[in-house]
């Protein structure tokens, strides 16, 4: 009797489903991948409403202050021309200077 002649196979001759895509073989994974981009996309949503939120707040609160330092300063007799010197700095009114004469002195 002759013996069959067998082939020799190695590591390249098994056969796998590697080069396929997951997604087609297993859908559940693309489910699932989908469920959690909507689910970061709501998360990003909500942060982004915060953060929107809290800008116009600062906004609100800028337009408060400069409302208030202005009548402040309308009540002072302190005002020239919309140049305000020190602007945003701690200021202190010098005594015995009139208005657009060195008003206010900067401390650091």
């Amino acid at each position: 009797m002759a013996t069959a002649k067998r082939t020799i196979r190695g590591v390249q001759d098994i056969r796998t489903i590697s080069g396929k895509p997951d997604i087609i073989n297993e859908p559940y994974r693309a489910y699932m991948r989908i469920t959690a981009m909507e689910m970061e996309k709501a998360r990003k949503s909500k942060e982004r409403e915060s953060a929107l939120h809290r800008v116009r707040n600062i906004e609100a609160r800028f337009k408060e202050i400069e409302a208030e330092k202005d009548s402040l300063l309308d009540a002072l007799g302190h005002r020239n021309s919309g140049n305000h010197p020190g602007k945003g700095r701690n200021v202190e009114a010098k005594p015995g200077l009139g208005p657009g004469k060195g008003v206010f002195k900067i401390r650091y």
